[in-house]
């Protein structure tokens, strides 16, 4: 047996088995081993019969007096056996488990761990756990800490259980410790870790073999996307750009508004980046309305300046319809022709020296020449696969990507550590913060009643729902349709009242959002998708549903769609949830108003889906480690900084750099 050796080859793993397996993603010995317990049942303490109580989850051990199969009037099988200790008897149930008979024999002494409950009159123990005493043989289901693994239908615990124990010798020996000594410090050697995770003997085990695979999955992302920098640095050659700096600061100055010290910061960050021998690959992280677009538009003039074009990505076609709009007011004075190019529409003039568009730019039918730049809007909402194509249009083209999604500094080096990081952190001259509040359920009706007065002083509102449509499974959650009826009919019943959601047309989309920004809407009854790329100065309010249901990072960009001019703004937060965690949690928006404090804020409540949402989370595939341990992920950068300071190439390291070519794929920047 080899760690590569598939599950499928294993002596009694037949087709189906091996499906079921396939559904866990568990397709060779290495899968299974590394595949781990998300709990652990505390069986350990094992107690006697007669002090056991009803609602106790406990291991009783004794003799087996008698088992049999009984039949409901439904026809499903009881199996019903009588355990014995020297302290009295207790009666133990399975449902549906007929061959249990075979298996258990009377006189037989066999340990049993489950929750004590009533049965009819009786007091019993229901569906245990059980395995038989034998001397010399090592209990794994009861008396013990028993690990509770990911399942699947027809693929128990259980079997897993038994299966790992069965692998885990042979396949240890073979693992070896890939970490050097210089950067274990104290932790677990490798082979200790994996053992300790799977069979414990105390929770302090737990938490050592945590902490050794915890590091190693942070580790191995670290080291990934710093060489990945590295190599991007190293192997990739490029002219370095002219700056006109006359031509620069010209197009600076005659822009209707200044740029904050963080845009001048991070545009000569840029700048500088491009004049160095290899392409730029930049990340640039701003909360809604700190002027990141205007950064990219300095950036794509001195690409044109250099005689070359650009592409710009937008994750919707809101978005890149009102880039397009953006761009086309400032570069169009400079003689650049701007082009849309999207799933509804398709605009090119023929010398496009910018175009923008959504994933339509990806199309093998698209063919754009002389591409020097490439920036990419909210780039979390693209995988790698999707920015890998992006990236084939163009040679070798400078790359700059730009996110609203506000992600604390440590966890932000961790996932983007391939990209030079750059941080628009204040806003423009004259924008008062979004004054936020909590409304409880009895005073909704005040906040309609302050709405309806806004509305009437000419400005709009936005009332966003966590859903489209009504959800059978989330019956609390309001629905964008189903909202926007009610508001309509009992509310607002002599306001305009618009409605959009992801489900519509785009030309239904952009019929929707013209109307609301030439003020034909008072107010727009929306789903998340306002999230990204409105901008409509006049409106001064945000209503939010089901402000539970959203993560203070989203709620947070949410809220940015207001305030984006000079009056005073609102945000509105409405819960159905009573519990004071969850409404304290939503509470944090009334004083924070720092979108990377809401977000370190949530990675400690919520873990990190709430922040990088599920294609990011997927993407790299923690399955011990957490985005919330800034002091792990912190270690981890530090060792791999370490190792590739002193080896870049890692050839002193072959088994770090075998290690690697697996995760090559997922975060190299080619």
């Amino acid at each position: 047996m080899e760690l590569n050796t598939p599950l499928s080859g294993l002596p009694g793993i037949g087709y189906t088995l091996a499906k079921r397996l396939i559904r866990l993603e568990l397709f060779k010995v290495e899968d299974l081993i590394n595949h781990y317990p998300f709990r652990y049942d505390d069986f350990s303490k094992v107690s006697k019969i007669s002090e056991v109580k009803v609602g106790e989850t406990v291991t009783l051990e004794g003799e087996v007096w008698s088992i049999k199969n009984t039949y409901t009037r439904f026809r499903k099988v009881l199996t019903k056996a009588t355990l014995n200790d020297s302290t009295g008897s207790m009666e133990l149930i399975w449902f549906n488990q007929s061959w249990l008979t075979k298996n258990i024999k009377v006189g037989e002494k066999i340990r049993a761990s489950g929750k004590i409950d009533r049965f009819g009159s009786k007091t019993t123990m229901v569906a245990p756990d059980w395995e038989k005493v034998e001397e010399g043989k090592v209990n794994l289901h009861t008396g013990r800490l028993v690990p509770v693994y990911p399942e699947t239908y027809g693929l128990t615990s259980k079997w897993l259980r038994q299966k790992i124990a069965s692998l885990l010798p042979r396949a240890l020996f073979q693992i070896g410790d890939p970490l050097p000594n210089s950067i274990k410090d104290e932790m677990l050697p490798l082979p200790e870790a994996l053992n300790l995770i799977h069979f414990p003997q105390t929770f302090d085990d737990v938490a050592k073999a945590k902490k050794r695979l915890s590091f190693d999955e942070l580790f191995y992302i670290q080291l990934a996307t710093q060489k990945a920098r590295l190599d991007w640095q190293q192997k990739q050659t490029i002219k370095p750009l002219k700056i006109d700096q006359e031509k620069i600061n010209r197009f600076v100055k005659n822009l209707p508004f200044e740029l904050t010290s963080a845009q001048k910061k991070v545009t000569q960050e840029i700048i500088d980046d491009l004049q160095k021998g290899h392409p730029m690959n930049r990340l640039v992280q701003g909360d809604v309305g700190s002027g990141k677009t205007v950064v990219a538009a300095i950036i794509i003039y001195l690409t044109y300046l250099n005689g070359l074009n650009s592409l710009l990505m937008a994750p919707t076609e809101i978005l890149a319809f009102q880039h397009c709009q953006t761009l086309t007011n400032l570069l169009a004075p400079y003689g650049l022709e701007v082009g849309i190019y999207t799933g509804s529409r398709k605009i090119l003039q023929g010398s496009s020296h910018v175009i923008v568009g959504t994933h339509a730019l990806l199309s093998k039918t698209l063919e754009i020449d002389n591409i020097g730049l490439i920036v990419i809007d909210e780039q979390q909402r693209f995988g790698v696969e999707q920015r890998t194509l992006l990236r084939s249009k163009a040679k070798i083209p400078h790359f700059l990507t730009m996110t609203a999604t506000p992600i604390p500094r440590t966890v932000a080096l961790t996932i983007h550590g391939d990209l030079d990081m750059s941080v628009i952190d204040e806003l423009p001259k004259g924008r008062k913060e979004v004054r936020t509040h909590f409304v409880p359920a009895y005073k909704r009706a005040d906040a309609y009643k302050f709405i309806e007065a806004q509305v009437k002083e000419g400005k709009q509102v936005y009332i966003i729902t966590p859903l489209i449509e009504e959800s059978e499974t989330i019956l609390s959650a309001k629905a964008a349709k189903v909202e926007f009826e009610r508001l309509k009919k009992e509310v607002f019943s002599h306001l305009r009242l618009g409605l959009l959601h992801g489900k519509l047309k785009s030309k239904d989309k952009e019929e929707v959002l013209n109307q609301f920004k030439d003020a034909q809407i008072d107010i727009l009854v929306s789903t998340s998708v306002v999230e990204v790329g409105v901008d409509v100065p006049n409106a001064t309010i945000m209503l939010i549903e089901g402000g539970e249901r959203f993560g203070l990072a989203q709620l947070h960009q949410l809220r940015g769609r207001v305030g984006r001019g000079s009056e005073q703004s609102y945000t509105f937060l409405f819960s159905e949830e009573e519990n004071a965690s969850a409404i304290n949690r939503l509470k944090n928006l009334e004083h924070i108003h720092d979108g990377l404090k809401l977000s370190e804020i949530d990675l400690k409540i919520r873990g990190s889906g709430e922040i990088f949402g599920t294609r990011q989370s997927g993407r790299w595939n923690l399955k011990i480690a957490s985005f919330s341990n800034l002091s792990l992920i912190e270690k981890s950068r530090e060792a791999a900084t370490k190792i590739l300071e002193q080896n870049p190439d890692l050839d002193k390291y072959p088994k770090l750099r075998a290690k690697l070519s697996s995760l090559a794929q997922t975060v190299s920047p080619d």
